[in-house]
């Protein structure tokens, strides 16, 4: 893992990043960064992570929520699998995402509802599968 510079923003921005999407996945972004995309890191930690996820006013539920249909309104697979499992931690039920879905099937067409169906019912399979092991 490359290490670059950790600023305060940054530490509060790993702790947020951490209790949503998990030690795995943040792990597994940090240990492949390089001097090359180091910088990537850095700006989604201390910006996403730290000025937004931990801005009053929302709370990481509602944030959540919202990035689960900006995600899927995108067609960002790898990236809602990493916050289908920040949302199932930030207290939605699995009514509440199925119902998230079926929303963004009517705004954003079928093909992307259809895929984060897949990726919900994936991600929840695997957090079954962890917390009985």
């Amino acid at each position: 893992m490359y290490e670059g510079k950790r600023s305060e923003k940054f530490e509060r921005g790993l702790a947020t990043r951490r209790a949503v999407v998990g030690d795995t996945y943040v792990d597994n972004a940090l240990n492949s960064a390089n001097e090359y995309n180091w910088p990537m890191q850095e700006l989604v930690t201390e910006y996403c992570w730290d000025e937004i996820w931990n801005r009053p006013g929302l709370s990481r539920r509602d944030r959540s929520l919202l990035n689960l249909g900006m995600i899927t309104a995108l067609g960002r697979t790898a990236e809602l699998r990493a916050h289908v499992r920040g949302a199932l931690n930030n207290g939605l039920t699995k009514v509440e995402l199925r119902e998230v879905f079926l929303q963004a099937v009517i705004y954003c067409g079928v093909p992307a509802g259809i895929d984060s169906f897949r990726v919900a019912q994936d991600v929840m399979a695997e957090m079954a599968g962890a917390s009985t092991a």
